[in-house]
């Protein structure tokens, strides 16, 4: 089982490293500004699957985060007056995006790749 207390440690410096990604992005490589707040997102949603169910195994939190955070790129497609509203506002674009990018699915899944490789060699069981 994984310690909850490292999970959200994971998910709270992974969610400030993504948010310090977009907030300062001409102190990093472009590449990195352009791509690291959306890989850091989706391995933040793998920190929180893990936090929700500290037993299951890492493939499986894996597949979960990459799948939620498909759908969520995927709803992105989607554009109904009170989504877009709620799209609008500061939490509701870092939570659900706000424009469907290609680019975004691969960032997904690099960042779960990422997140599942240091929950296995880094988090304690």
């Amino acid at each position: 089982m994984r310690p909850r207390l490292t999970l959200a440690a994971c998910a709270l410096a992974t969610i400030a490293t993504g948010l310090a990604s977009r907030r300062y992005p001409s102190a990093q490589p472009a590449f990195v500004a352009t791509y690291a707040g959306d890989a850091l997102w989706a391995a933040s949603v793998f920190w929180l699957f893990a936090f929700v169910r500290p037993r299951a195994g890492t493939a499986r939190l894996a597949a979960a985060a990459l799948l939620a955070s498909v759908l969520v790129e995927l709803s992105q497609l989607y554009h109904a007056p009170w989504l877009d509203t709620l799209r609008a506002t500061r939490a509701g674009a870092l939570v659900l995006g706000q424009g469907f990018l290609w680019t975004d699915l691969l960032c997904y899944a690099a960042g779960v790749a990422l997140a599942a490789v240091a929950d296995r060699w880094l988090v304690p069981r």
